[in-house]
């Protein structure tokens, strides 16, 4: 199976729902099913001091070390103005949840399902293959 790692609270706001795009400095031809991992990087101060992205999460209920969530990367968008700018004015907690900058990549996820149990696994750059 194809994972992504991500810092939290990013992982777990997918595995919320409350993020749906991911952002990305970089493009991805994969399509179809993604495990999401919550990295074991503890959250960055920056990310701390920002309190409209962490009222969006509770950060007692985090999930470091641990796939958390499946679901279907379908598209793999390169951010123009227009799109930042739907974003923004539409869809502001999702804005809230990336870093949307024109030419970066929004990675649209689907089908997001939270697993019953957390996998233990240790996370990799990029998408990475996990082996249950």
């Amino acid at each position: 199976m194809k994972v992504l790692s991500l810092i939290e609270p990013y992982a777990t706001l997918i595995k919320n729902g409350v993020k749906t795009i991911e952002t990305r400095s970089w493009k991805t031809n994969y399509r179809g099913k993604l495990y999401i991992h919550a990295s074991a990087t503890k959250i960055p101060k920056e990310y701390e001091k920002n309190k409209e992205l962490m009222s969006l999460v509770d950060i007692n209920n985090l999930n470091y070390g641990n796939i958390i969530c499946s679901c279907e990367l379908v598209d793999c968008i390169k951010m123009t103005d227009e799109f930042i700018n739907d974003i923004k004015n539409n869809r502001k907690n999702e804005y809230i949840t990336g870093i949307y900058d024109n030419g970066r990549y929004a990675w649209i996820l689907e089908n997001i399902e939270q697993l019953d149990e957390p996998i233990k696994a240790k996370g990799k750059l990029n998408i990475w293959d996990f082996n249950a």
